[in-house]
């Protein structure tokens, strides 16, 4: 089901540029980009996973992970196969590289954006989540999907590894009401090493989707002898914390997968440790996850530590919302957040 993947610029000697992320891949005549779903066809780019996908849920929304985003409702989640990146630490390698190791192969279930957003009315969904792999590389059929989404009362949600284009945000913004952005690290070479991507653009793409209004959590899955360093973690802390205090930040527990079955899982000290490196550096919500501490996932009141939304349990399986309009309902302060 290709289409035309209009986020993109012709150039001369039929040469096409795409837009869609920091890559910013220069694609000669049937040449694909990084992702192995975006190919110069004719001079023209083209999306090979338009209207396939490849993984479909309904997902309660703190599995994004999303705390602070309307706690408790259901999310309608899909992704297509293909990504930008190459984490060695991949849990969903199996679509996500899937094009790049079988000949740029795709595959799906034929779900157009129309019957997305059925589907999404259906099953009682508030909101609808691009997700599993990285959604910027079949950026137009999110954003037809979102639009469409948006004129039905439905919320969007990108769960995003954060190397879109100023332009793709743009876009996005009068659409996606949430974002999830992995820091995976903050280090270059990293970056480079482990995801085949670069630190720079990623925090550039937090930035400027902050500016542009969207609600904003990242997610840093700490992984030992990789990114588990105090001052790694306490400079992804700090830039956070620079920007907005509040966003909130989800410290996630590493299991071996991938390329990396040789690495053990994330002690529960060093998530602990993490946990209050984001305290000191000032951010005022920080959760521990893929491991289960109904202490460090539950929400306080910044003011006076009231637990406001509990959670216990697998994710999003019980939760617990005491907020008030969004305020802590024994001293009143303001929680941020987006609530109804």
């Amino acid at each position: 089901m290709g289409a035309h993947a209009w986020l993109s610029k012709e150039l001369k000697d039929g040469k096409v540029l795409c837009l869609a992320c920091g890559h910013a891949c220069k694609l000669e005549e049937c040449e694909y980009g990084k992702c192995g779903v975006r190919v110069n066809r004719g001079g023209r780019l083209e999306s090979t996973v338009y209207g396939l996908a490849a993984a479909v849920n309904v997902d309660p929304v703190e599995k994004k992970p999303l705390f602070h985003f309307l706690p408790g409702h259901r999310v309608f989640s899909l992704g297509t196969v293909g990504c930008n990146f190459c984490c060695k630490f991949c849990q969903n390698w199996e679509i996500s590289q899937h094009p790049q190791t079988h000949d740029y192969e795709v595959f799906g279930r034929k779900l157009p954006p129309e019957k997305i957003v059925e589907l999404a009315l259906e099953t009682g969904s508030q909101s609808i989540a691009y997700t599993y792999n990285e959604p910027i590389v079949y950026f137009e059929y999110t954003y037809d999907t979102a639009k469409l989404a948006r004129e039905k009362g439905l919320k969007n949600i990108y769960v995003t590894s954060g190397f879109e284009t100023r332009k793709a945000i743009d876009e996005l913004a009068p659409y996606v009401d949430a974002m999830n952005i992995d820091i995976k690290f903050y280090d270059d070479e990293s970056y480079r090493k482990i995801s085949c991507a670069r630190l720079k653009p990623v925090l550039e793409a937090i930035r400027y989707a902050h500016k542009k209004g969207i609600w904003i959590e990242t997610t840093t899955l700490v992984i030992p002898g990789v990114n588990d360093g105090e001052e790694e973690l306490r400079r992804i802390a700090e830039f956070q914390a620079e920007l907005d205090p509040d966003m909130p930040w989800h410290i996630s527990r590493f299991h071996p997968d991938y390329k990396m079955l040789d690495i053990p899982p994330t002690p529960i000290d060093t998530l602990v440790r993490a946990y209050e490196i984001g305290k000191a550096a000032g951010l005022r919500y920080i959760y521990v996850g893929n491991y289960p501490d109904a202490d460090r996932e539950s929400t306080y009141c910044p003011e006076c530590g009231f637990k406001v939304i509990e959670r216990q349990g697998y994710i999003g399986e019980r939760v617990v919302n005491h907020l008030e309009e969004g305020r802590c309902p024994r001293c009143h302060a303001a929680v941020a957040g987006v609530w109804k």
